[in-house]
């Protein structure tokens, strides 16, 4: 009875350590792929001679792709299956990198992004949901675990391209991001766990998590939008406000490796203070510092930029950990994967159209004046988070 005991005991860490490490490098590759766009950018401006807004395109098109099937794709995994569908996803997107290293213009461009997009949107809800399937109770700490491995991909990614960048023409740097995926895919084939349904029972029965009502969720899910297209019209524009001050391609790789860096303490960061001083806390200091910070940063010159871009990042990207953290407060269990797919929607698709949106305004008014309005534009989180009051009134009772 003890032998089995340990048995069953070894072979559930096994899966949950091959379970986390797909999805945590599903997550990177999918996190970096997107992320590498903000790296792109100033020189597919130049390549093709774009205005802003159709630089805010560029991006959009990408997240927007991503945004749409969230929902689409979980139930195409229950169809065909956790494995099968990543290693398809990562092949795929890898293949519309070749694609848009292959792009004579801006429209076939927009095409090959579409394409990465499309495949992009499998990765955070199949991924998600091998981890929770996996973890079973212990899904929220394994999912905070997951998340962090995403922003290890936004920094190793596009910090790779730019090193590239210096010794390689655009295309052929792209070409071989391409050929990340496909090895990528092959590796995720190969290691997908199959996770049994006694997972999913343990999650079901072992989840504390109680319903609070809709309207708690709804208010988190404004405040997600919010911070979402913050984050996303923030890196599109930085590059540029960077080359502004006299910043080159390393310079600007460099500093997005500060933002993602900075980013990635802030998963873990946000996650301790979230426990000092509750979700609502943590939204209106990180918010807060994110408005101040964006606006600190117009004046600075480059090495004072770089000097802050850490502190923006922790604060920028700390705040997502935070509330999809707290998805699983404000639902019942039943109905988290519904919730996490219209979470997901709705913040990757204020990301997508953001862009868009901020660079009408930076072809009006300039890339200091957008970065203005990107920072008035997050601080309306701070009222919102206190209206989530009544939903987390018990955080700390227990």
């Amino acid at each position: 009875m003890t032998a089995t005991t340990a048995s069953g005991n070894t072979g559930k860490k096994s899966v949950e350590r091959r379970a986390m490490g797909v999805a945590g490098g599903a997550h990177a590759l999918f996190d970096g792929y997107t992320d590498l766009i903000f790296v792109m950018l100033p020189i597919w401006q130049a390549e093709f001679g774009l205005n802003y807004a159709q630089v805010g395109a560029i991006r959009s098109v990408f997240s927007g792709a991503m945004a749409g099937l969230q929902i689409p794709a979980t139930r195409l995994a229950e169809k065909t299956g956790t494995r099968a569908i990543l290693a398809a996803a990562a092949a795929l997107c890898g293949a519309a990198y070749f694609l848009v290293s292959a792009s004579a213009g801006f429209f076939t461009l927009l095409a090959a992004l579409f394409i990465g997009g499309l495949a992009a949107s499998v990765q955070h809800p199949v991924a998600s949901n091998l981890v929770a399937s996996a973890y079973g109770a212990r899904a929220r700490a394994a999912i905070g675990t997951y998340n962090f491995a995403g922003d290890l991909g936004k920094m190793a990614i596009p910090a790779l391209t730019s090193v590239l960048l210096v010794v390689l023409a655009w295309r052929y740097t792209l070409s071989l991001m391409g050929t990340l995926g496909i090895l990528s895919a092959v590796l995720i084939f190969m290691f997908t766990p199959a996770v049994s349904e006694a997972h999913n029972k343990t999650e079901t029965k072992g989840s504390k998590a109680a319903p609070r009502g809709n309207s708690g969720f709804w208010f988190l899910f404004v405040i997600g939008i919010l911070d979402s297209a913050t984050r996303m019209a923030f890196l599109t524009f930085l590059p540029f406000l960077l080359k502004l001050k006299g910043a080159g391609l390393p310079e600007i790789g460099f500093a997005l490796m500060l933002v993602f860096g900075g980013g990635a303490l802030g998963k873990l960061g946000c996650a301790f203070l979230g426990n000092r001083v509750g979700t609502i806390g943590t939204v209106v200091i990180t918010e807060g510092f994110t408005a101040l910070g964006i606006i600190a940063l117009l004046p600075l010159p480059l090495w004072g930029t770089f000097a802050l871009l850490p502190f923006i990042g922790f604060a920028l990207n700390g705040t997502s950990s935070v509330l999809y953290g707290s998805v699983p407060d404000l639902v019942p269990a039943k109905k988290r994967p519904r919730a996490f797919g219209i979470f997901y929607t709705g913040t990757i698709g204020a990301g997508a159209v953001s862009p868009v949106l901020y660079g009408l305004v930076g072809d009006q008014f300039g890339i200091n004046l957008t970065l203005t309005a990107v920072a008035c534009a997050v601080l309306l989180t701070i009222p919102l988070a206190l209206f989530l009051r009544p939903a987390f009134r018990d955080e700390h009772r227990a």
